[in-house]
């Protein structure tokens, strides 16, 4: 496929510099002289791109350090076209050889043919690898219209895209809970224009402080994205992991019953089935108690385009020139985009109260096959130009998470499974 398009590319920068050069008219050996000659030059080149490694799918990527040999291949292409129609006789193989003129202008639109169509193609590829299933939309369920919500941790990659899907379904007003200064800045800023969104700079632990909002603010409907949610970190600050993930979720619990707020949802994670890590444990607690008082739970895997996301880490590695670090090459997560996540949390919040959802993140991915495909799109090899080094599973880390789908039941029209109220 490669090959095919160079060639593609090659065969039209010559028509197009023979034209230039003859403007139009017959050359003088005739056009089918001119056609063999075409061939020629694409040989060369072609040859020329192979001898520099710059024509294989790995390296449809065009860097700073590649420029320099895309310019060389295309003037030595030059050099060669050029001396063969010094060194043939008129007489002999005249066919065989394009006209100097020709063969410099088609050296010049070459170049910027083939390194434009990578140029092209690498964008196209960082759009598709930067937002994941972008265009999985849905539809924001009408609970939302007219409704006074809160967004606990309204600065996260999670909080800000309810914020936004919220906003956009016509809330009466969007009340954006956030202790992070910066995180806060952002979104508010972000969602300036609409006089909808109010900041709120608090931490969701605080009870004086969470308790005058609601009373203030008198949401009726409460989405608590606010959480920690990297493994390594809980797993070494534990305390710090039960009073931010269990005891603030309690503690906002307690308020939405005693301000009679309609529905209370908690944005939980694939880690609290059958947990291993203290990540997990605490969202594990989280949800019991949040079902205790009747509210909903709804959990989903990873998430593409999320600030803790291991893919923006290997954006990073791979920018640097690797290595790319892998824990495991056994380990498999589920995955799914940002708002298809937050449209699918939104849809269960208007379902019945009392359940835990199941977002169905379809088929568990390799970690390791995601790096080597990130690596390849990137226009590298993996293991060659870009190393992968396994740093070994982490401490509370599964090789394989777990949906509990085997236990629910499917909402028709979307892709959330119910699942019954049973603890391991």
């Amino acid at each position: 496929m490669f090959l095919i398009t160079d060639i593609a590319l090659l065969l039209g920068a010559y028509a197009a510099a023979f034209c230039v050069r003859m403007n139009f008219a017959e050359p003088i050996a005739g056009w089918q002289s001119a056609c063999v000659s075409s061939v020629s030059a694409c040989i060369v080149q072609m040859a020329l791109l192979t001898a520099f490694r710059l024509n294989r799918a790995w390296k449809w990527r065009v860097t700073a350090r590649d420029m320099p040999k895309y310019v060389a291949v295309f003037m030595l292409s030059a050099v060669v076209l050029v001396g063969l129609r010094v060194m043939l006789p008129d007489g002999n193989m005249m066919w065989a050889r394009p006209p100097y003129s020709v063969a410099l202008i088609d050296s010049v639109f070459a170049f910027f043919a083939i390194v434009g169509m990578r140029l092209l193609r690498q964008a196209h590829k960082a759009s598709v690898m930067g937002d994941v299933m972008r265009k999985v939309e849905v539809p924001v369920p009408a609970l939302f219209k007219g409704r006074r919500v809160m967004v606990t941790g309204a600065g996260g990659s999670i909080g800000s895209e309810i914020v936004r899907q919220v906003a956009r379904a016509g809330a009466a007003k969007v009340f954006m809970v956030e202790r992070g200064e910066n995180a806060l800045y952002k979104i508010d800023y972000e969602m300036r224009g609409s006089v909808t969104c109010v900041p709120l700079m608090a931490d969701v632990s605080d009870e004086s402080k969470m308790r005058s909002i609601f009373e203030d603010c008198k949401p009726e409907i409460v989405l608590h994205a606010a959480a920690y949610k990297h493994v390594p970190m809980v797993e070494m600050n534990p305390e710090e992991g039960f009073k931010n993930n269990t005891e603030a979720t309690g503690l906002l619990v307690k308020l939405a019953k005693e301000n009679g707020v309609d529905r209370f949802v908690l944005i939980s994670t694939d880690k609290a089935v059958h947990p291993k890590s203290v990540m997990g444990r605490t969202k594990r607690e989280a949800e019991k108690l949040v079902l205790a008082e009747g509210y909903t739970v709804v959990r989903f895997g990873n998430v593409f385009g999320s600030s803790g996301s291991v893919v923006e880490l290997w954006r990073e590695q791979i920018a640097a020139g690797g290595p790319v670090t892998v824990t495991d090459r056994r380990m498999t997560r589920y995955f799914m985009s940002v708002q298809e996540a937050v449209g699918l949390v939104l849809n269960a919040a208007s379902s019945g109260s009392g359940k835990i959802y199941t977002l169905d993140m379809g088929e568990p991915k390799s970690i390791l096959r995601l790096a080597e495909d990130m690596i390849k799109d990137a226009g590298w090899r993996p293991y060659k130009d870009i190393k992968i080094v396994f740093t070994g599973v982490r401490p509370g880390e599964k090789l394989e998470e777990e949906l509990g789908l085997e236990q629910g039941t499917r909402i028709e029209g979307t892709k959330i499974f119910a699942s019954p109220l049973i603890y391991d």
